[in-house]
C-alpha cells in the first residue's frame, strides 16, 4: 500500500478528506459493481447510467443531476459545495470537485474530445485517441492516453493548473509552447500573465493523489504508469520515476571496476533521469477553441 509519508502531496486551498474520496465504502462498491458490469459499453449498450458516484448538488446542464442520468460528451457539470461527480464516457474517466464548473465537449456523445474546466478541479483518465484538449482559461493541453489534473483558482485571476500525471501532453498557453513527457507527475502554473518572463512555469504536485488516478483509471481497465512500473518517483512536480540502481553483490562489484581500482565495492551511479523536452512552437492544431462561455473562457 502506498505511503503519503514517502511521496507526500501539497495542498491549497483544499482538504485531505476531499482528496481522500476515492476510500468510501459505498464508493468502492459501487466501483466494483461497475467493473463487474461491464463498465462503460455495458452501461451505454444497456442504456443505464455511467455515473459511479454522484454526491451532493450537482447540476447538468443547468438542471439537477440524478444517479439515474447519463453524462454525455457534449453536457456541461456544475458541483456545489461538499459535491462531487464520478463518471466515464466512452473509454475516459472523471472526477469533478467540489466548487466546479466544467463543460464536455465533442462532435460524438460517447467520446469526449474537449474538457473545459472554466473554475475548480478535475482529475481524469484518458484511453488513447487523438485529438483531445483539456482547455483551462489560461492553457490548452492537447492529450493523448495519459492521466492528468487540472484546476483553475477563479480567485488568483483564473490562474491554471495543469499535472501530466503520465503520458505526453503538448501544453500551449499564449505564444509559449512545450511538450511533456511525464511518468510521475509532472506539473505546471499556466499564468493569466507572465511570471519572470514565461506562462508555464514549473509547479509542484498540489490537491491531488496517487490513488486518486488509480481509481479512475481502474474504472476504465487501464493502470497508471507507476502500477505498470512497479515504481514511483519523488512527486515534486518534475515528472520522473526514481532511478536508484538496484543493490549489487561484491563478485559484480568487483568485476564491474574499470581497473583503477578493482574490488572497491562501489554501486555504479544510477542514469540521469531525462532531461524535459525543449520548447517547441506552437502547433497550429492546438490551438485554443473559442469558448461559447465568453472571451474570459
Amino acid at each position: 500500500m502506498t505511503s503519503h509519508r514517502h511521496h507526500p502531496h501539497q495542498l491549497l486551498g483544499r482538504s485531505e478528506q476531499e482528496l481522500a474520496w476515492f476510500q468510501r465504502r459505498s464508493l468502492l462498491q459501487a466501483a466494483a459493481l461497475w467493473v463487474a458490469s461491464g463498465g462503460w459499453a455495458a452501461a451505454h449498450a444497456q442504456g443505464r447510467s455511467n455515473i459511479v458516484e454522484l454526491r451532493g448538488d450537482v447540476l447538468r446542464n443547468g438542471e439537477p443531476l440524478t444517479a439515474q442520468h447519463t453524462i454525455t460528451a457534449n453536457d456541461r457539470i456544475e458541483t456545489g459545495p461538499g459535491s462531487t461527480a464520478v463518471f466515464t464516457v466512452g473509454n475516459s474517466a472523471f472526477m469533478v470537485r467540489q466548487n466546479s464548473r466544467v463543460a464536455l465537449e465533442s462532435d460524438t456523445p460517447t467520446a469526449v474530445k474537449a474538457l473545459r474546466v472554466l473554475s475548480g478541479a478535475v482529475a481524469s483518465v484518458w484511453g488513447k485517441g487523438a485529438d483531445r484538449q483539456i482547455v483551462l482559461p489560461t492553457a490548452t493541453a492537447g492529450i493523448r492516453g495519459t492521466g492528468v489534473y487540472a484546476e483553475v483558482f477563479p480567485d488568483q485571476a483564473l490562474r491554471g493548473y495543469f499535472c501530466n500525471c503520465y503520458g505526453t501532453v503538448d501544453l500551449v498557453a499564449g505564444s509559449e509552447s512545450l511538450v511533456s513527457q511525464s511518468s510521475y507527475h509532472q506539473a505546471f502554473w499556466a499564468e493569466p500573465t507572465p511570471r519572470n518572463g514565461r506562462l508555464l512555469t514549473p509547479a509542484g504536485a498540489i490537491n491531488h493523489t496517487d490513488e486518486e488516478l488509480e481509481f479512475l483509471a481502474g474504472l476504465v481497465n487501464q493502470r497508471t504508469a507507476w502500477q505498470v512500473a512497479g515504481r514511483k518517483g519523488v512527486k515534486d512536480g518534475r515528472g520522473q520515476m526514481d532511478y536508484s540502481a538496484p543493490p549489487s553483490n561484491a563478485g559484480s562489484a568487483g568485476s564491474a571496476g574499470s581497473g583503477s581500482g578493482s574490488g572497491s565495492g562501489a554501486e555504479p551511479s544510477p542514469p540521469p533521469a531525462p532531461a524535459p523536452a525543449a520548447p517547441s512552437p506552437a502547433p497550429a492544431s492546438r490551438a485554443r477553441p473559442a469558448s461559447p462561455y465568453g472571451p474570459d473562457y
